[in-house]
């Protein structure tokens, strides 16, 4: 396969994951302006924190407000994360890659492009609209997600799917983590067990883990237990370590993988580190923000190794 062609098929599935992610955490935030009591504010800017977007907001806006933050997530065209920036990416990479994808992808795909663009253009974004309109999104995205694992062949076109969907995946999940975090220190009531217990299940929910925790932990939802499902459990799908399991799967297909499996084996190391403490305070989000940058590299070893260039 065309170095050209490996890369564009791994970032389709990048891009499907960020749009899946995005409408996840929207959802997620916008569930806990109506679960938490009235006089804790929490701050909407935390999403775009979260994504490193604060120069490319900054630029466009003035106020760091739920209606700005929004739609700088999942509209705005000057934003290279927003939702709908991601969806014109998938659809101008497969466009030139659809000889190695299963036949109907190109017309998923561009369904949801447009459901996405209608909608927004006839108020999704509103509060009232909003939760519908983005469990949509994420059922549509799930959808395609089945649809190519269950007929694409799982030769090297999908070994580099599957490399980008875990990447992507772990990567968001240590961000849904952090805005967990985020949440209760700007509430000020992180040792409140009402407040603990609402976002911890948000954020449970917003990664659709809710379930598969009861079932594996079968204990209170509280935030130290979340983070080490949701980093550490082998047999969740959506946690970093099963995510990290399936790239180390995908690779050995691979050649010139010595160098990343070096990179999957540090990050291996630190997440088996014992770093949970009853207090999920500053030090680790700092942690979660090494695991980030240990990604980071994970991605820059497979550019290095299979792509012509990096241009995304």
């Amino acid at each position: 396969m065309l170095s050209r062609v490996a890369e564009r098929i791994y970032w389709i599935a990048r891009y499907l994951q960020r749009v899946e992610s995005a409408a996840r955490v929207v959802n997620a935030y916008t569930t806990l302006l109506m679960d938490l009591p009235k006089e804790i504010n929490i701050s909407w800017f935390n999403l775009v924190t979260l994504n490193s977007g604060e120069n490319e907001y900054d630029t466009r806006y003035k106020a760091r407000n739920e209606r700005n933050v929004v739609k700088f997530t999942l509209a705005d065209n000057t934003n290279p994360n927003a939702m709908l920036v991601s969806l014109e990416h998938i659809r101008e990479n497969l466009r030139t890659t659809r000889d190695v994808m299963p036949e109907n992808a190109w017309e998923l795909i561009n369904g949801l492009s447009s459901f996405a663009n209608n909608s927004i253009n006839n108020g999704a974004l509103n509060r009232g609209k909003r939760q519908e309109f983005l469990n949509e999104i994420i059922n549509q995205c799930q959808m395609i997600q089945g649809y190519i694992s269950t007929t694409m062949l799982h030769d090297v076109v999908w070994d580099m799917w599957s490399l980008g969907r875990d990447l992507e995946c772990a990567d968001m999940t240590t961000r849904i983590l952090q805005a967990g975090v985020s949440v209760l220190q700007d509430s000020n009531e992180a040792n409140s067990v009402q407040t603990s217990l609402i976002v911890w299940g948000n954020v449970l929910r917003s990664s659709s883990a809710d379930f598969a925790y009861r079932r594996s932990v079968a204990a209170m939802v509280k935030g130290r237990k979340v983070a080490k499902f949701l980093l550490c459990d082998e047999s969740y799908p959506r946690s970093v370590k099963f995510c990290l399991t399936e790239i180390k799967r995908s690779i050995c297909h691979l050649p010139k993988q010595k160098k990343i499996m070096e990179g999957c084996q540090a990050l291996d190391e630190l997440l088996d580190a014992s770093f949970l403490k009853e207090q999920l305070d500053h030090e680790f989000l700092n942690y979660l923000s090494t695991l980030q940058l240990h990604l980071a590299n994970l991605h820059r070893f497979f550019s290095e190794a299979w792509f012509s260039l990096d241009n995304h």
